[in-house]
């Protein structure tokens, strides 16, 4: 059993915790937005929330940095982690801890074996739709040509953009607003491509397999139907009159055996 790396360990130990600190931010990013009437200290500390699971999700790639054999290549190969770690730190803005978060939980789930692209693909759905929902509300909701005034038509909202249907009953006004709509479009197409092409590819594996069944019965069709002709060949063979006029020569399993001597 090939050994695993210090690394290798330390990703699989951390994947859970760190997926429920994603949850945990998830309620702690949704909470000061849905319930808009929260107490400034119950806002604080869901915001102190945000920083605390971006700093283990930092802390989490310094540790992979530290483990890994070759760091220049660790870098290189995992940039994008890199990117959403330090994203935060260009400005303090809710909206990019929600970014880098999704990033860096998106990133540790592609590294489990164990999660299959189904569920991968349901959970992205899912997630981009709520938080999507979420950051467009807490944006729109304050401004005065805004129609985004509640989770219902964020949800909406949401929804339609990323099917890319866009009914247009509700639409971003903001700059940052219509940033999360393409980024909801953006991801939406790509999602749609993945569910689309794992579709063709599950086909195409059937078809497959039903055109490997196929060539296997028609060849053993073939060799049945040789056997049988062998067969009829040999029968023929058997009931042909023999060169001198008589019957033609048994084959041995045929043969009478010979008559014992009397006396």
């Amino acid at each position: 059993m090939e050994q695993q790396s210090a690394q290798d360990r330390w990703e699989r130990r951390t994947q859970r915790p760190l997926l429920a600190l994603a949850v945990v931010f998830a309620v702690a990013y949704a909470v000061p937005i849905v319930h808009t009437s929260a107490r400034p200290s119950l806002k604080s500390a869901c915001a102190w929330v945000e920083w605390g699971v971006w700093a283990a999700f930092a802390v989490d790639y310094a540790v992979r940095l530290v483990l890994a054999e070759r760091r220049r290549a660790f870098v290189r190969a995992q940039w994008l982690d890199l990117c959403a770690v330090l994203l935060p730190l260009i400005q303090p803005l809710r909206l990019l801890r929600l970014v880098s978060t999704l990033l860096l939980v998106g990133q540790r789930a592609r590294m489990a074996s164990q999660v299959r692209l189904t569920t991968y693909v349901a959970g992205s759905v899912l997630g981009l739709l709520i938080f999507g929902s979420l950051a467009v509300l807490s944006v729109e909701r304050e401004s005065p040509q805004g129609n985004i005034r509640s989770l219902d038509d964020a949800l909406w909202w949401s929804f339609t953009t990323m099917t890319t249907v866009g009914y247009g009953d509700h639409a971003p006004t903001t700059g940052l607003g219509r940033l999360i709509a393409v980024g909801l479009m953006l991801a939406g197409i790509a999602l749609l491509g993945v569910v689309t092409a794992n579709i063709a590819a599950w086909f195409i594996e059937r078809f497959e397999k039903d055109d490997v069944g196929e060539r296997e019965r028609t060849e053993a069709i073939r060799i049945l139907t040789a056997e049988v002709r062998a067969l009829r060949a040999e029968v023929a063979a058997l009931r042909a009159p023999a060169p001198n006029g008589g019957a033609a020569p048994r084959p041995a399993a045929f043969a009478q055996p010979p008559s014992d001597p009397v006396g």
